[in-house]
C-alpha cells in the first residue's frame, strides 16, 4: 500500500496539488511517528540515483515542465523511466499532463517549497 497522498492536498492551481510541509523542520524538533510516515514516501522515492536524476531534470527545465522526450536520457530504458516517473508522482512530487502524444511533467512550487521547509536549518 502506497503512503503517496500522504503531502499533497488538492487546491490548487488549474487541480493540481497544493503541497503543505508535512512535518516541522529537522532543526525544530524530532518528528513524531506519524510525522516520519508521512515524509518517508518522499524521501523514499528521491533515493533512487535515477529518480533523483529525473526530478532534478524536471525541476531546472525551462519553464518548469518538461515533456517526457526532453528528459528521457539517464542511462535506462523507456519502461524503466516511465516507471520512475510513476513513483515520482505517486509520492507527490510531480504532476502530469498529456498533451498529443507527449506527457508533460512538472515539479509545483509548492512541493519545492514544502521540501525546503522541512530542510531549513536554523540561523545560528
Amino acid at each position: 500500500m502506497s503512503n503517496a497522498q500522504a503531502m499533497p492536498q488538492l487546491g490548487g492551481e488549474r487541480g493540481q496539488p497544493v503541497v503543505d510541509p508535512c512535518c516541522p523542520p529537522l532543526t525544530e524538533r524530532p518528528f513524531t511517528a506519524e510525522e516520519a510516515e508521512r515524509a518517508a514516501p518522499m524521501f523514499k522515492a528521491l533515493g533512487d540515483p535515477i529518480r533523483l536524476r529525473l526530478f532534478s531534470a524536471i525541476a531546472s527545465h525551462e519553464g518548469g515542465e518538461a515533456c517526457v522526450c526532453d528528459i528521457s536520457d539517464v542511462g535506462v530504458s523507456q519502461p524503466t523511466v516511465s516507471h520512475h516517473l510513476k513513483k515520482l508522482k505517486e509520492a507527490g512530487l510531480l504532476t502530469s499532463e498529456r498533451r498529443g502524444t507527449w506527457v508533460y511533467y512538472r515539479v509545483e512550487p509548492s512541493v519545492l517549497a514544502a521540501m525546503g521547509k522541512l530542510l531549513i536549518t536554523a540561523a545560528g
